[in-house]
């Protein structure tokens, strides 16, 4: 068992939304879409090396690095356009 907690959601679900609004969106070209956007998992543990493994494991099937963004966080990042698929491991001090 990991000591880290990946606080991810319902794939399908996620992946049926994504679906949802392209068709919105390219249904009505009048709404404003953002320059950039991001989605991000968000990765619970309580030691630092415990958040980075949980990052890493996003991290590996993205085929991006983890990096330590110092204060205990680390980060993996991909961009998919202007839209970005991210992972942070946030320590628990920050989270309350």
């Amino acid at each position: 068992m990991s000591d880290y907690i990946i606080r991810s959601g319902d794939r399908a679900a996620f992946l049926a939304g994504l679906r949802e609004l392209v068709d919105f969106l390219t249904a009505n070209p009048a709404v404003v879409v953002p320059r950039h956007a991001s989605v991000t998992v968000l990765v619970d543990a309580s030691d630092s090396a415990a958040r980075r493994d949980g990052v890493d494991s996003v991290a590996a099937p993205l085929g991006v690095p983890t990096e330590d963004i110092g204060r205990g966080y680390f980060d993996a990042r991909r961009d998919f356009g202007p839209i970005s698929y991210s992972a942070i491991g946030i320590p628990p001090e920050e989270r309350q």
